[in-house]
């Protein structure tokens, strides 16, 4: 049931990746078009494709982050045994959640400033451009938690500290090799 629900989650996320980078490509493409032929554009469309572009990035950096599509030191961590990639990954999972949590913190405390703060254009508070921050940071923290915590008891599979150790690309890639 709980899987079903992050599944779900991340099915949502990817829509909403999808309609940014569509809205913001016809955003742009418009403005194009408009300036081209006609002198002129929407303005509000530009703001909009900027704040589009964050939010794409912010969510991405999510979606990524769960599939272990992040860069790593995999040379490094390649050349160790089990126990030294466990332990590797460990001390990775702790530097991602204290630097997610230094995002969340500095987020969270520009937030009020940001609310208080209009956009030029569209008059929407730039809290809700740069509050992507918290998203982001919390989604993280909270998905590298579970995965230190199953690190810590024992329930991490082979298929995942060989995608860590960058002996494939990601989980999945394995699990088609049926390895």
């Amino acid at each position: 049931m709980v899987k079903t629900v992050i599944n779900l989650f991340y099915r949502l996320l990817d829509y909403v990746l999808i309609f940014l980078i569509g809205g913001m490509a016809l955003m742009v493409f418009v403005n194009v078009v408009m300036r081209y032929t006609m002198n002129s554009g929407i303005p509000v469309t530009e703001e909009l494709s900027r704040f589009f572009f964050v939010w794409l990035t912010f969510i991405g950096a999510v979606v990524a982050h769960r599939h272990n599509l992040h860069m790593g030191m995999e040379t490094f961590v390649a050349m160790m045994g089990r126990k030294g990639r466990m332990l590797m990954m460990g001390l990775s999972d702790l530097l991602i959640i204290g630097c997610s949590f230094v995002l969340f913190w500095g987020s969270w405390k520009q937030l009020p400033i940001n609310m208080s703060m209009l956009a030029p254009v569209s008059g929407i508070p730039m809290g809700w451009v740069y509050g992507t921050g918290l998203f982001t940071a919390t989604c993280i923290i909270l998905i590298t938690l579970e995965r230190f915590i199953r690190l810590l008891t024992g329930r991490v599979t082979e298929a995942e500290i060989a995608a860590f150790a960058g002996e494939f690309h990601s989980v999945e890639e394995l699990a088609e090799r049926g390895l």
